[in-house]
Parts: C-alpha cells; sequence; structure tokens
C-alpha cells in the first residue's frame, strides 16, 4: 500500500506517529514560514504542515509547487493542533510533512470541488469524474451503497434468493417506448433492453424459485425530468404461493428496516388507501398526506344557484386552506394566474373566506348568500381565518388540478417537511383504462396483473369497472414501487390478451413463451418493483434522482462528459444490415 492511512482516520491518540497518506490537494495557504496543505480522501481531509525552519528545502520547494488537486504522497509525523477544528473527524491534529512525493500534477479544475461549488450542472456533468471527489456528492452514493447493501441482507434474510435476468430480450408494444439493439448475427432483427424483467421474473417462478430478488439496470425510452433517467435501477421482487397481503407485508417490512438502518427512523403502521378514496380524497393516485387539505365535493352545495360555472360543471371541489383568510386580493390573483397556467389548465378559481370576525367574503358574493357560503365552510371543516378554495369542471381534470393547487399550497403553507415521511399502500387500482385514441384497453399495470377475483365475472360485461390485484407505495406523494397478483392460468392470461386487443397470433408471438409455461405447472404468485434511484433520493432529501447516480445523463438523454449518443461509422451501420441515413432533405 502506498499509505499506512487514510486522510479520515487519524484522531489525537495518534499524535507522535510516523504515518504514509496520500490524496488530493485540497487548498493551500502560505503564511511565509508556515504553510497548510489539506489533503483530501474519499474518507475525509488531513491538515498538512510545513516548517521553513523545520521541513527539508526539497520538501519545501515541492509544497510551493503544489496546486489544486495535484495528487500526493507525503511522509510525516502526527502532531496535535494548536487551532483545533471541530467541523471535522480529523480537527484535532496535523501532520508534520518530512518528505513529499507528487504522484501526478493536475490541471486547475473548471470548478471548485468544494461542497459550495461555483460550477454548474452542464458543467459539473461534462466533468462528472471531479465532481464525483465532492463530499456532497460522494456522500449520496455512499448512501446509495448502504440502501443496496440493507436492501440484500433484508432479502436474503427472508430467504429470496438473487438471480440475472438477461439484458437482451425481445420488444414488446406494451408500456414505454423500448430501447433496440440490432443483431449482426440475425441481419434485420432486434433485440431490446429490458424495461423490467417482468416476464422473467415470473417465468423463475414456474421453475421452482419461489423467492427472486435483483437489483437490476432497467431502460426506458420515454420523456425525461428530475425524477427520470432513459436507465435506472430497480428492487425487483417476485414470491410464489402468496397473496396480496403477504406481499405488502414482506415488503412494508423492507422499507421499515431500511428506514431504520439508513435513517434511524421508526416508521408508525402503513396506512391502505384505495385508489378510488386517493382520487376522490387527493386527485391523486400518490398522494402526499404529510398533510391534510383533503377534497370536499360541493356539487350540492354550489350548484343550482345561478352560477353558470358551477352549475354546468360535472364536479366542483374545494380545499380548505386554514389560516389564509388573511390572503391579499393580489396574493389571490397570483394563485388565480398559477392554476390557469398550461401546465394546470384551469379556467379559473372560487375563494370563499372566514373571516376571524364570523364574516364571509367571495368571489362570487352575488351568487351566494351568507348561509350558502357558511354551508360550504362548515363542509370543509373551515374555522375563522381560513379559505377554502374551489375548482369546477370535469371530474378527471378537476381532480387533477386540485391536486396541483393543493400541493402549492402545502409548499406555501410550510406543510411538506422534508423531513417527516408518511408512507401509504394505494391498493384496488382499475385494471384496465379506455384509450380513445387507439379505440382499445390498455392494461393500467401491465398485462399480466390479475383482476380482483370477485370481479372476474365483469371482464366480459363491464371491463371499466374490474379492480386490479395491485398495489403501490408512496412515500411523501412519490411512488416509490409498484407490483401486483399475477394471472398465472393460461385460459385467464388468454382473456386478458383478448380485452387488450390482441389476436390470437399476436399474443402467440409476443408472450408465447409465457403462455407454454402456464401449462408445465405455474404456482400463484405475486411482486412488486421499487424504483431504487428514487429510493436514495427521498433518504437523501433530494427531488432529482441524478444526485444519486455515479454517471447519469442530462434532461436530453445525453451523456455531456462522454458524448453520447453519437453517431458511428457506415462500416458499423453495414454489418448491422441497416440502411444508411438520407441525404438532409430527401
Amino acid at each position: 500500500m502506498l499509505r499506512s492511512h487514510t486522510c479520515g482516520e487519524l484522531r489525537i491518540s495518534d499524535v507522535g506517529q510516523e504515518v504514509v497518506l496520500c490524496g488530493w490537494v485540497q487548498r493551500i495557504r502560505d503564511k511565509g514560514q508556515l504553510i497548510w496543505v489539506d489533503l483530501r480522501d474519499r474518507y475525509g481531509l488531513t491538515q498538512l504542515i510545513v516548517e521553513e525552519n523545520v521541513s527539508s528545502a526539497d520538501t519545501i520547494s515541492k509544497i510551493n509547487s503544489l496546486g489544486r488537486e495535484f495528487v500526493l504522497q507525503i511522509k510525516g509525523q502526527v502532531k496535535e493542533r494548536e487551532a483545533k477544528n471541530d467541523k471535522i473527524a480529523t480537527g484535532e491534529i496535523e501532520v508534520l510533512v518530512n518528505e513529499v512525493q507528487i504522484l501526478n500534477p493536475a490541471k486547475l479544475p473548471p470548478f471548485l470541488i468544494e461542497d459550495e461549488t461555483d460550477g454548474g450542472d452542464e458543467l459539473r456533468m461534462k466533468y462528472r469524474y471531479l465532481d464525483l471527489r465532492r463530499n456532497v456528492v460522494r456522500q449520496n452514493l455512499q448512501l446509495r451503497h448502504r440502501v443496496a447493501r440493507e436492501t440484500r441482507q433484508f432479502l436474503d434474510a427472508q430467504d429470496f434468493i438473487e438471480v440475472e435476468t438477461p439484458v437482451l430480450i425481445k420488444s414488446t408494444p406494451e408500456g414505454a417506448r423500448d430501447f433496440v439493439v440490432p443483431s449482426r448475427m440475425n441481419p434485420g432483427e432486434f433485440y431490446a433492453l429490458p424495461q423490467s424483467p417482468q416476464t422473467f421474473k415470473q417465468l423463475l417462478m414456474v421453475s421452482g424459485f419461489d423467492r427472486y430478488y435483483q437489483i437490476v439496470k432497467c431502460f426506458r425510452d420515454e420523456d425525461l425530468r428530475a425524477d427520470r433517467q432513459p436507465e435506472f435501477t430497480q428492487i425487483d421482487c417476485e414470491m410464489s404461493f402468496v397473496e396480496q397481503e403477504d406481499v405488502l407485508h414482506t415488503f412494508e417490512g423492507l422499507i421499515r428496516h431500511l428506514f431504520k438502518a439508513v435513517k434511524n427512523i421508526e416508521l408508525d403502521t402503513v396506512p391502505r388507501m384505495t385508489y378510488a378514496d386517493a382520487m376522490r380524497l387527493y386527485g391523486s393516485d400518490k398522494p402526499d398526506t404529510r398533510f391534510g387539505m383533503q377534497f370536499v365535493e360541493l356539487n350540492s352545495l354550489l350548484q343550482n344557484k345561478g352560477f353558470g360555472v358551477f352549475d354546468a360543471a360535472e364536479l366542483v371541489v374545494g380545499i380548505n386552506a386554514k389560516g389564509c383568510a388573511n390572503y391579499s386580493r393580489k396574493e389571490i390573483d397570483q394563485l388565480t394566474d398559477w392554476v390557469k397556467r398550461p401546465q394546470i389548465g384551469a379556467k379559473g378559481l372560487v375563494y370563499i373566506k372566514y373571516n376571524e370576525d364570523g364574516s364571509t367574503k367571495s368571489s362570487v358574493d352575488k351568487f351566494y348568500s351568507d348561509e350558502d357560503k357558511l354551508a360550504v365552510l362548515k363542509e370543509c371543516q373551515a374555522e375563522p381565518g381560513d379559505m377554502v378554495l374551489v375548482l369546477s369542471g370535469n371530474t378527471n381534470a378537476v381532480r387533477k388540478q386540485l391536486n396541483e393547487l393543493r400541493l402549492e399550497m402545502g409548499n406555501r403553507l410550510g406543510l411538506r417537511n422534508p423531513d417527516e415521511y408518511k408512507v401509504l399502500w394505494v391498493v384496488d387500482f382499475p385494471l384496465l383504462e379506455f384509450d380513445e385514441e387507439s379505440n382499445r384497453w390498455h392494461a393500467m399495470h401491465h398485462p399480466f396483473t390479475s383482476p380482483k377475483p370477485e370481479d372476474i365475472a365483469l371482464l366480459s360485461s363491464k371491463p371499466g369497472e374490474v379492480r386490479a390485484n395491485a398495489y403501490d407505495m408512496v412515500i411523501n406523494g412519490t411512488e416509490v414501487g409498484g407490483g401486483s397478483v399475477r394471472i398465472f392460468q393460461k385460459p385467464l392470461q388468454q382473456k386478458m390478451f383478448d380485452l387488450l386487443g390482441f389476436s390470437p397470433e399476436e399474443a402467440e408471438k409476443q408472450f408465447g413463451f409465457l403462455m407454454s409455461a402456464f401449462e408445465f405447472g405455474a404456482p400463484p404468485h405475486a411482486g412488486i418493483a421499487f424504483g431504487f434511484d428514487r429510493l436514495c433520493s427521498l433518504f437523501g432529501g433530494v427531488d432529482s434522482i441524478r444526485d444519486f447516480i455515479a454517471f447519469p445523463k442530462n434532461n436530453n438523454g445525453r451523456d455531456v462528459m462522454i458524448d453520447s449518443p453519437s453517431s458511428i461509422s457506415e462500416e458499423q451501420l453495414k454489418e448491422l444490415s441497416i440502411a444508411l441515413r438520407a441525404e438532409k432533405g430527401q
């Protein structure tokens, strides 16, 4: 080893020892007769000291030639620091340098390698290998490592076995777009990169591996945002001879274990909410339950009073913004403009204030009496000082709009505490959703999700009312995992393919291998997958998953560090039997 200790290891008990350290120069402070150098590695930072009358001329010369990020090996003696630094673990000691070896000089970095840096996102992604030297970024990856280690520890203890599934698989028409890979040995044919190991883990259940897991890389060619990457990691799990309750119990245990091991937080009992209630009360299938402000449906109180906007609406619904009766007209106008933005899409916003003196004031006073307004305030459990905000329109649209307004009010009122965690199971999703554009049913989860046993009879007559045996885990308004009880009998799976518009030939071509496997004794099985990157970002208190991925892509799906994706040569295209691109304009 080139070093005897790391830069985060030495303590006051090591005073007097001769040590060898290696690392990067963080900063240099030259006070004439004394020079201090902060030496950094992954483990921490140690202060070095060079004294003009003690250190050799060669050592002083080398120290004077240093710049930021030079790679050094030093030999020296541990001393007690006169001016101690209680902000770092090595703050009671320093190392008096006897010898210096410059292992590698360094160019001046394009941004400061500090916790608070002057580099923007794109610059830091271009030089990601430098960004990874920063404490805050390194700590994110250490947290990721810890979450992975604790996940494996828990699942191993529950008799799960980790099995790797293929990365080059077959493209399927359902779900997001596939990334495809041309096959040189099979001209004109393509592999796909897996969006999930779904069919393979079901085949493992048929194979008798009754408890499988994998921390697995998955790929989706979809539009990107802060919590999406073209390649991402999930904790993928499947179990045999289980029902929904067994899955919820097992993986509630996993989340409890991770919160305790990683955050030292003991979770409360994880409540459950049906999809129907989540949409009715929060307008979202992933509600943030750290705060209340539940929806209150107001059709019976606000319709048929002469206000045409409400009278024509399918749904009139409101939330109680506590303590907001003192909002000025300007603040209310700003809120109205906010909900009318294209991203939200509301046509307007109605408010009803419950003033501290018990009087009421609203934007629709000429249509509603004080008794009408007080009835609404009572229905919304408003107290003096509160303000009810009301939207109306098509049920699905207005629920989504009010959900966005609720979250915005939660932010403005400081109700979404990042240090508070509320975990929730959402269950009983619809099995199918109808797409007007394609004029057919689509699986809300995926085609292998089982309907609730009591709803199977509705598949032929009322498919839109069939509930799925599916479940999502939601933490602080973010979906972190989802799964379902699977179909394991061939006739039911065939019926599902029929409903989704697959011809028998298409079903056979796409999923014949799975249907065939079901004929050889498939057990009842169920599973779940957690977004590993999202879990890590939640534990780290950050919105973006990019901060927890070593080498992420930017918002355009590019790796600006290695300049990927990139073009390939005409020779490679020929080998892959891919036609050359036409000239521009042809």
